[in-house]
């Protein structure tokens, strides 16, 4: 199966880290955040676009369904990580996707050394994972009443369970 303009986003690691030494040789200014991504929301996507808006090109790291797994539990991930991956590539603030196993994105921010790190306003800075690896760490509020969890248990509730 061929892949569509917006599938070319995602690669792996190894591609990845040629590209971003590239670019970075190109000056451009590199953003990073990570997540499961289970269910998309506007959270999310509200999220990447204020990430994209600290630079040039924006990196986002997916973990895998193990990894989602391992996190989250056995029932987790809802959605599969190429379901993931896909939807995530058809958003035009995203520049790159890229699939990480572990369980916190440290070795892959090391590896890509972003310039900006950001996260939600869910963590406090002490536990961003590889702030000591980028130049600027950054938190956005978490926008009210969207989250996976939050959504699962609504979508429960509704089916009665």
């Amino acid at each position: 199966m061929l892949k569509n303009k917006a599938e070319k986003k995602i690669h792996t690691r190894k591609t990845l880290q040629n590209i971003i030494r590239r670019l970075k040789e190109q000056k451009k200014k590199i953003v990073f955040t990570n997540g499961c991504f289970d269910i998309l929301h506007l959270g999310h996507v509200l999220l990447f676009r204020k990430a994209k808006s600290l630079g040039d090109v924006l990196v986002i790291g997916v973990n895998s369904d193990d990894s989602v797994r391992r996190l989250k539990g056995p029932k987790r991930p809802v959605v599969d990580e190429k379901s993931r991956l896909k939807m995530l590539s058809e958003l035009k603030s995203i520049d790159f996707l890229v699939l990480f196993d572990e369980d916190t994105p440290y070795e892959l921010i090391k590896e890509l050394r972003p310039n900006v790190l950001v996260k939600g306003g869910d963590y406090r800075l002490n536990e961003i994972v590889g702030r000591n690896l980028a130049e600027k760490v950054v938190r956005f509020p978490v926008v009210e009443g969207y989250s996976t969890s939050a959504l699962i248990k609504r979508i429960l509730k509704c089916h009665g369970k």
